[in-house]
């Protein structure tokens, strides 16, 4: 591994509402990413504690070693609005409409307490979260409805995954890295052509 001298330290500060599963999403991470229907998929999580916060992470990405600087909301010793975050994730819960819906509030929240400058605006992804809880049924919420509102509300890009099952939590967690990393550039991290659908 790189020597800690070379790595760029980047901050993600996830928003969204409580139980929405951040933190297990995070706590999947920590533990390591395995694949669907892998026996370490499937066995229990040792919970991350609110005060180990930032959670840490290194990554590889175009040949450099970064530190990724995780915080939850949940975290009642560091409140969120005092962060200088490179880049926002803003996470929902597939299963409940209500945290989809009250995204808009917290996409508000980002630009009234991160907008840097006229013009200038922090990388943003939307993640759908517990997605091996989506159930058909007059209240599921279909990607294609989650992708439209990321683009309303001028997300980034969109991802969703199960932190339970495994399913598309490497390729999650590689896009919202490779995001991170791309803060770190002249380019910066937003996307070139809007939301992308992942």
């Amino acid at each position: 591994m790189a020597d800690a001298v070379n790595r760029e330290t980047v901050t993600i500060l996830l928003l969204g509402d409580p139980g929405c599963g951040k933190s297990t999403f995070l706590t999947r991470l920590k533990a390591g990413v395995k694949r669907p229907g892998s026996q370490l998929a499937s066995q229990p999580l040792d919970p991350l504690h609110d005060e180990d916060q930032p959670f840490i992470y290194d990554i590889r990405f175009s040949k450099k070693w970064f530190v990724l600087e995780c915080y939850d909301t949940a975290n009642p010793n560091q409140h969120w609005t005092t962060l200088n975050p490179d880049v926002v994730v803003l996470a929902f819960d597939i299963s409940n409409r209500d945290t989809l819906e009250n995204l808009k509030a917290w996409r508000q929240d980002v630009i009234r307490y991160f907008q840097r400058g006229t013009g200038e605006r922090i990388p943003v992804a939307m993640i759908g979260l517990k997605r091996d809880l989506r159930v058909e049924g007059p209240s599921i919420i279909y990607p294609q409805e989650a992708y439209r509102i990321a683009q309303e509300l001028r997300c980034d890009m969109y991802a969703e995954c199960s932190a339970l099952t495994g399913e598309l939590m490497a390729e999650a967690f590689e896009d919202i890295a490779r995001m991170a990393a791309m803060t770190t550039t002249e380019q910066g991290g937003q996307t070139a052509g809007g939301c992308m659908i992942l």
